[in-house]
């Protein structure tokens, strides 16, 4: 069974100001694993589609040593993210920036990691290139960009709920659907990253870790 097979999508989620995506609570230990791994001592970490804000409020608890901006597009998950910030009071998260990829002016001028979590299959192709100009302006030599998701993998069939998933985002929107890892590569290395390392994550996901050349 795929974990995240339905995608958090702020319009969507309710009239609550304190959105609750319930794939986070499922995913948010296996995610946290792999950032301690890949995460720098100390520095700045920008989290790229927040969502609901759950996610970036539990790493930001694990890792108090960072220092967290949540960002996203939507107001409403922007006022979401703000709620979660203020019941959680932690001196190391900042108030959450609207941030689209697609933007040539991001309102973040540098970070020491970057994180997107379950985004580029529920946004159009052109978000995952925003993405990566994004993160090469950003992203000093050496400094990781964390991608969280279901992809398709060359020569590995889809698994049956992945493939269920894929088609559903794709009657939603037709520009939705989940990414080859090998076209997502592609992009990240036009803009100076390097994918580093893939590592299989519960319910049929995947965690990509690129660095900045």
């Amino acid at each position: 069974m795929v974990g995240d097979s339905t995608p958090w999508i702020a319009a969507e989620a309710g009239p609550e100001t304190k959105r609750v995506a319930p794939a986070a609570a499922r995913n948010r230990d296996a995610i946290l694993a792999v950032l301690q791994d890949i995460l720098p001592a100390q520095g700045s970490v920008l989290e790229i589609a927040s969502g609901s804000g759950e996610h970036i409020i539990h790493f930001a608890r694990a890792l108090p040593h960072l220092h967290w901006q949540p960002s996203d597009p939507e107001p409403d998950a922007i006022a979401s993210i703000a709620a979660w910030s203020a019941e959680a009071i932690l001196p190391n998260i900042a108030p959450p920036k609207q941030l689209d990829v697609l933007a040539v002016d991001w309102p973040v001028v540098r970070a020491d990691a970057i994180l997107c979590i379950n985004m580029i299959h529920i946004a159009p192709w052109d978000a995952t290139s925003g993405l990566m100009a994004g993160a090469a302006r950003l992203l000093q030599p050496g400094a990781p960009l964390y991608l969280y998701g279901p992809f398709h993998q060359q020569g590995i069939p889809l698994a049956p709920s992945n493939a269920d998933f894929d088609a559903s985002l794709k009657a939603r929107d037709p520009q939705w659907g989940l990414r080859h890892v090998d076209d997502v590569a592609n992009v990240a290395a036009r803009h100076g990253l390097a994918l580093r390392e893939t590592i299989t994550m519960p319910a049929n996901n995947m965690s990509l870790i690129f660095t900045r050349a």
